[in-house]
């Protein structure tokens, strides 16, 4: 194993339970706009068609062919229209999304505990590629802000991950080799396969079952299996 100096931790399905903060946060508008009342549609039926909404726009995010602003309405655009869902108007419906839910703070099991043992072992960094102003949000929100060192958004690296650039600008920010770095991060495309491109071990944090033709450097299925080896 190498002598590891700074960790990289992604931060949404990583550090923060996204599907289930995602979830609370779109069932709280659903009420709070009363859809289920007015269109008939159920939530957990909105839900299916905005998720597969929702995943194909991130996976043209991710290769830069449309902004995030795009994505942000148009999920819901898209969604709504599939439902055919007339009222809130789907721009209003993104701006009350984005501003609910970083409120969330739900996180995965143990992040806490785990931080408190890295951090006094590393440097840890945020590297993201999430919306800059909503991942900020959530950190302080669930009192992460202070374990990292650096959090570094797509959005300031001016690349999203995979794309070796942005992992190149988090070593510079760091002031860190790769040779001392190490990526923890939930997706093998955007984060194990990134990292690896640019010389970076890394974790995966996968779940139950999942696969992937992409080997990691080391595989976990729980935060705390981190202490195990580190």
């Amino acid at each position: 194993m190498r002598a590891y100096k700074h960790l990289f931790f992604d931060l949404d399905r990583t550090l923060y339970d996204f599907d289930t903060n995602n979830r609370d946060a779109l069932r709280e508008l659903y009420a709070l706009y009363k859809l289920e009342e007015n269109t008939g549609t159920a939530f957990d039926s909105f839900m299916e068609v905005y998720t597969g909404v929702n995943l194909s726009l991130w996976a043209d995010y991710k290769k830069n062919l449309i902004s995030k602003e795009e994505l942000n309405l148009w999920r819901f655009e898209k969604t709504f229209g599939t439902l055919g869902i007339t009222h809130p108007h789907p721009a209003g419906f993104a701006a009350k999304y984005l501003e609910l839910s970083p409120l969330k703070t739900r996180l995965l099991p143990g992040t806490h505990e785990v931080l408190d043992y890295l951090g006094k072992r590393y440097r840890l960094h945020i590297l993201t590629n999430g919306f800059e102003e909503v991942q900020y949000r959530k950190l302080d929100t669930c009192r992460l802000r202070t374990y990292f060192t650096t959090v570094i958004t797509s959005e300031q690296a001016g690349a999203r991950k995979p794309d070796p650039a942005i992992f190149r600008y988090a070593l510079s920010v760091a002031g860190a080799s790769p040779d001392e770095v190490l990526m923890i991060g939930d997706d093998p495309e955007t984060d194990i396969l990134g990292a690896r491109q640019e010389g970076i071990d890394q974790v995966w944090l996968a779940q139950p079952g999942e696969n992937s033709p992409i080997q990691p450097t080391y595989r976990i299925g729980r935060l705390e299996e981190l202490k195990a080896f580190l």
